[in-house]
């Protein structure tokens, strides 16, 4: 069946001319599945009523469902939600005072095995299609009532594993004609995938880009990343000053602090050292506990301290305020989960 949400606005116009309709009814169609964010042919009450069953019997229509909401002291809420096979996801709403941004998964779990992500515990069943990358947040936006205005791919999976997707994702989330939200308002993240980075790079989009770094060397990132046996944090650097080459666009570092592990002052220094030159903004996360991981969060006037050495080395700096830890909806704490194991 062909997943109609996923196709792009000429080849849904050139999928419907195939049935014998009007280029015209692609414009409605497009309208009803991105912008009125419908998931039900019954609702598009302007389209003949034998091409409504046309599409029911030769088109899937994809239209999460959602199972779980859990909301957080702090506001953020936390969705479970069920794909057309049974296929369980999470994807994470945050409200801040001038904006609402949503995270979603790019994969049904996840197979880079970073050992302190929740993420890859079960492993990666599949990658998401585009429409179920994009129905997370239209259906958050529907249960919300408030306009999104920007995205992080950040939850479960590997973005740059799951490429195509993710790169028609984006192209239809910021389809002037849908909810058109600009590419600037979008980030994906990595855990580094050179390849994909440098294929990103060509693609001159005006997305931010953020990589997942977390240590300051390739002998610690190789005993947290199992990434990090394939690729250097050279060819990392490398691939980052080409995507900045590129696309003008300023790189942001994901450095998740883990007591003991990556927040001596040495490391600040080390870490200083691999950035020097590079024009990015490092992203310091105090690491969210993950149960069955056991790595240890520091402390507030820790991550504090580690902020200052790299700023005293001309690093631009900033400690993410977490949101939703609380209901396991901050970084690294999503997965995939039985209904029955869900905590309601």
């Amino acid at each position: 069946m062909t997943d109609i949400k996923s196709l792009y606005y000429p080849e849904l116009k050139e999928y419907l001319e195939s049935l014998g309709e009007k280029g015209f009814r692609a414009k409605q169609l497009f309208s009803w599945m991105h912008s009125r964010l419908s998931g039900d042919f019954d609702e598009m009450t302007d389209l003949p009523l034998g091409l409504r069953d046309l599409l029911k019997k030769e088109t899937r229509l994809v239209s999460l469902k959602q199972e779980v909401l859990r909301v957080s002291k702090d506001g953020t809420k936390k969705y479970l939600f069920s794909l057309w096979d049974g296929q369980l996801i999470e994807s994470v709403w945050m409200k801040y005072r001038d904006w609402r941004s949503v995270c979603v998964s790019s994969q049904v779990g996840c197979s880079m095995g970073c050992r302190f992500c929740a993420s890859g515990l079960d492993g990666k069943v599949r990658d998401l299609t585009a429409s179920e990358i994009l129905d997370q947040v239209y259906s958050i936006q529907k249960e919300t009532g408030e306009r999104v205005s920007n995205i992080v791919v950040m939850g479960s999976g590997e973005p740059l594993e799951n490429y195509d997707n993710v790169l028609r994702f984006i192209k239809l989330l910021s389809d002037e004609r849908g909810l058109n939200i600009g590419e600037r308002h979008i980030t994906v993240s990595t855990c580094g995938l050179v390849p994909g980075i440098r294929k990103l790079a060509q693609e001159k989009l005006q997305i931010n880009l953020a990589l997942s770094l977390h240590a300051p060397n390739d002998e610690k990132r190789r005993s947290i990343m199992p990434i990090a046996r394939k690729y250097s944090i050279s060819e990392l650097m490398e691939a980052l000053r080409f995507y900045f080459d590129e696309t003008g666009r300023r790189i942001t570092i994901e450095y998740a602090l883990s007591k003991s592990v990556n927040d001596s002052a040495e490391d600040a220094e080390e870490l200083s050292r691999v950035l020097r030159g590079l024009n990015c903004q490092v992203n310091l996360i105090p690491v969210n506990p993950v149960k069955e991981r056991g790595f240890l969060t520091v402390s507030h006037a820790e991550a504090e301290a580690f902020k200052s050495k790299l700023e005293k080395n001309g690093i631009n700096v900033t400690i993410r305020r977490e949101m939703g830890r609380d209901i396991e909806g901050a970084c690294g704490q999503l997965r995939r989960r039985h209904l029955e194991a869900v905590d309601v």
